[in-house]
């Protein structure tokens, strides 16, 4: 299922009073169409999509809000027959979500371009609650066609928002995400107001593709930095789920364009365009008349060329064609056409004009006659996702052998190294570019042309497509899907809880009761979980324990006032019973001058890393850099490990526990799977356990509890995160507050007996 936009060309009523519908020609992006359509020999596709405006048969546009009740299910039952579902939206929600908030806010952040048209807050408000609107709509139709076994497969940012959504109501779906158009840098995205709601919508895909390594390098980084999210070079890990970033550079349809530029329509205009320009080496640009197509920088650059190569002038010609941009601005158009002016009034005669520009939409034919005959292709772009053009110059440069010219900042530019790079604000260094491609020996060219062609055809739409897919399906594979943890079954908790007659509840605290937070300090207790923590803890029949990290000061303080309930304190350094006041150190007899090695160790790394701190336990020691740059810290932490795994571990007896931004140190006599034994021990009785947790240290509970002889039925492991998390657990919640509302229902279990 591929979220798409159908296109009506016209619609009847006939004598019946019934509707005839008739689908249009594909407009806009052809290579992504026709990958699509490659998909079909393996996949059913359906499509979900848009209606738009349609035509009558008076040639007059059909708003949605004119469409009948009539009229709108006539056109979904034909629809439904062409593997299409048809999205209807009100004029003021396309209008808020395409107009608004797609073209006023995301697509000139994707494009490096700060806002400075978006200052009514109240407007921009709406914009998000527009965009919001719309991506909600095309996840309630894709939940109501979904089939299991369906791949969902969403593309570009439109609908960034869809993937978390559908997630959260098909939490075992298999949903790939798209982005057709550059991902800034975090300096710039971070600029974005609703900038975690964004990522954390695209992180609801199973895999993310982009068009070049650095838009997936962007996006990657910005997850570190902006939400704090641990990664690889290769994913995301968003709280437990990795999410498997890709590069996927999309081609065209290269059959369709041999097709195209062999139709007998071509040749005559080929030999009219050579015809107009005997002996004169044409540069040929095609481009959106937008502002970050670099037709500008174009311009200036060829002016440069005409400055410093004066042998060439009278024998070059620049012919731009610029079609309209949905959003074109006339003050561009008009500083297109005074420098234009101004270059051929500079450098043209009566007899030769530099610079031919024509701005308007041209034929398929002449656009084919027009890449063919050129002797130098040349790209200007300042920023963009997909660069067809140059992918089509090549194919038609098949005979002639023209040289590419590329800015560096296109997304081709990864893919088609034969070409010849520049930075379009280089204007001498393009100029250069330009007097190199023309006077490149005749063997050079063929050879780099030839490079490109190979490239071309081999990544065609068809294989961008397919590889997306099969890469999708392999990463699922890759990642063990027995080891998928089925989500919390609250009907069976409280079933099993209701039949039990003595039970111990186990209860991490830091990510499991209370949500991660960047100061330790800050991670107070909720009221809501309070509440459900002592309505546990007053049933006699339970035997109810808070086995933390955390310091038992910090326990004291935030949990002490529930009377009944235990602790087990620093990774179970420390014990103290149900309605007792006294702590029990477990590390009395341990050798603790290790601490000073370490803390020398940690010492040096604080200093040279800023936000970074030591926390101090009668037990551990811990360094924490959540607070520092993500990537720095991250990178310092690992020469931290090493340095401690070479220095210390080898003669001392301590472990290296890795946190949530954080190494922690300890004895290795001390885990929290200690503890677990021991409260079995004391408790022989018990028939019903819960033991919940959410990192690496939770899992040496889990282990203990699989290797009691306690029967499988009778305990429930949980971990928060998501259900592709690798654990030891036997079943998963989303978040701490689902933990809670399950920590609830088992109150209201306990009650009905």
């Amino acid at each position: 299922m591929i979220p798409y936009t159908p296109v009506l060309e016209s619609v009847t009523r006939n004598p019946s009073k019934s509707y005839n519908w008739k689908l249009g020609p594909r407009r806009g992006h052809s290579a992504l169409y026709s990958g699509l359509r490659s998909l079909n020999s393996n996949w059913d596709n359906h499509y979900v999509g848009y209606i738009g405006t349609i035509l009558d048969t008076e040639e007059n546009p059909v708003e949605y809000s004119n469409y009948s009740e009539e009229l709108r299910q006539s056109l979904r039952e034909y629809l439904i027959k062409e593997n299409v579902s048809p999205v209807f939206l009100e004029d003021s929600d396309h209008h808020g979500h395409y107009d608004g908030y797609c073209k006023n806010v995301l697509w000139p952040l994707f494009h490096y371009i700060l806002w400075d048209n978006v200052t009514d807050g109240r407007k921009e408000k709406m914009y998000w609650e527009q965009y919001v609107k719309v991506n909600q709509i095309f996840t309630d139709i894709i939940v109501d066609i979904y089939k299991l076994g369906d791949l969902v497969w969403i593309h570009d940012y439109h609908l960034l928002l869809v993937p978390q959504m559908l997630r959260e109501k098909l939490p075992d779906a298999v949903i790939g995400l798209f982005i057709h158009a550059p991902f800034p840098s975090s300096e710039i995205f971070r600029c974005l107001p609703k900038r975690k709601e964004i990522l954390n919508g695209m992180l609801g895909a199973n895999q993310i593709g982009f068009q070049t390594y650095s838009y997936s390098r962007h996006f990657i980084s910005n997850c570190t930095r902006v939400l704090g999210y641990e990664s690889t070079p290769s994913g995301v890990d968003s709280k437990g789920s990795i999410i498997s970033i890709g590069t996927f550079p999309i081609g065209i349809d290269a059959e369709r364009v041999e097709a195209q530029r062999k139709h007998p329509d071509v040749a005559p205009k080929m030999a009219t365009i050579k015809e107009m320009y005997t002996d004169k080496k044409i540069i040929v640009g095609r481009d959106k008349l937008d502002s970050v197509k670099g037709v500008i920088q174009k311009l200036h650059s060829f002016e440069k060329f005409l400055e410093e190569y004066p042998e060439w002038r009278g024998k070059v010609v620049l012919i731009q064609v610029t079609s309209p941009a949905q959003s074109e601005s006339q003050k561009l158009e008009l500083k297109v056409s005074e420098l234009i002016a101004h270059i051929n009034g500079t450098y043209g005669s009566l007899e030769f004009t530099p610079v031919h520009h024509y701005h308007n939409h041209i034929g398929q034919d002449e656009y084919f006659a027009l890449l063919s005959v050129a002797d130098i292709g040349l790209i200007t772009s300042v920023r963009d996702g997909m660069n067809t053009t140059s992918l089509e110059y090549i194919m038609c440069q098949q005979e002639n052998h023209g040289p590419l010219i590329l800015s560096e900042f296109t997304g081709m530019a990864g893919s088609l190294g034969a070409a010849i790079m520049v930075n379009p604000w280089d204007y001498s260094g393009v100029a250069k570019a330009i007097n190199d491609a023309l006077i490149l020996p005749a063997e050079e060219k063929k050879a780099k042309q030839m490079q490109l062609y190979k490239h071309v055809t081999i990544h065609t739409a068809q294989f961008w497509a397919n590889s997306f897919v099969k890469e999708l399906i392999e990463s699922l594979s890759n990642n063990d899907q027995s080891s998928i943890t089925p989500h919390l079954d609250t009907d069976q908790l409280q079933q099993k809880y209701k039949s039990s007659k003595k039970r111990l509840l186990l209860f991490d605290y830091d990510g499991t009761l209370t949500p991660i937070v960047k100061i330790p300090s800050a991670a107070a207790p909720p009221p809501h979980m309070l509440e459900a923590l002592e309505g546990l803890a007053d049933d006699p029949n339970n035997a109810v324990w808070v086995v933390s990290g955390r310091d038992l000061n910090a326990l004291d303080n935030w949990l002490g006032s529930i009377k009944r309930l235990g602790f087990s304190a620093e990774h179970g350094s420390f014990l103290k019973n149900p309605e007792s006041d006294k702590w029990i150190n477990l590390t009395e007899d341990i050798d603790m001058s290790w601490k000073n090695d370490v803390l020398e160790i940690f010492t040096y790394y604080t200093e040279r890393t800023q936000g970074s701190f030591i926390e101090h336990k009668r037990s551990s020691i811990t360094w924490h850099y959540r607070q520092a740059d993500p990537e720095y810290g991250a990178f310092q932490a690992k020469e931290c490990q090493n340095h401690l795994e070479g220095a210390i571990l080898p003669k001392l007896p301590v472990e290296i526990l890795l946190g949530k931004k954080n190494l922690e140190v300890r004895p290795t006599t001390i885990n929290k799977g200690e503890i677990v034994k021991r409260l079995l021990i004391s408790h022989p009785d018990v028939d019903f356990v819960f033991c919940a947790g959410d990192d690496r240290t939770d899992e040496d509970m889990f282990r203990a509890l699989r290797r009691s002889e306690l029967s499988s039925d009778s305990y429930f492991c949980t971990t928060i995160g998501a259900s592709n998390k690798k654990t030891l657990a036997g079943w998963h919640v989303n978040s701490p507050e689902e933990l809670i509302q399950a920590m609830h229902k088992m109150v209201e279990a306990g009650r009905m007996n």
